[in-house]
């Protein structure tokens, strides 16, 4: 299994931050069957403010280029990305072409010598 981190501003506006929360918790059907289908095994997203995490834990033959593809190709998960982009921004510096920044892991416990 593999684990990715990524992060995303929200709009900093409450009643945007709520509305975005309350989608999030009746995700689409067919958005969550086109996640499942490209690998990823789990999803969580955490938030504090405006300040988005994400973590994915995935199957090992993951590919993040190809579930790019494989969403930019599914009708339904366009159409909720497109709803999503009212809430989201990108965070400063992110490249044009993503909004979900991958962060670098800087710190794991059970690497670490006692």
């Amino acid at each position: 299994m593999k684990q990715y981190a990524l992060a995303l501003d929200l709009k900093d506006d409450p009643q945007l931050i709520i509305e975005y929360e309350q989608y999030h918790a009746q995700v689409w059907p067919e958005v969550l069957t086109a996640i499942r289908h490209v690998g990823i095994l789990e999803m969580k997203i955490f938030r504090t403010a405006n300040r988005l995490f994400m973590l994915m834990e995935t199957t090992e033959d993951y590919d993040p280029q190809q579930a790019k593809a494989y969403f930019s190709g599914d009708q339904k998960s366009q159409q909720w990305e497109q709803l999503m982009n009212k809430f989201q921004q990108r965070i400063v510096g992110a490249p044009a072409e993503d909004k979900w920044v991958a962060m670098d892991c800087c710190f794991q416990l059970s690497s670490q010598q006692t």
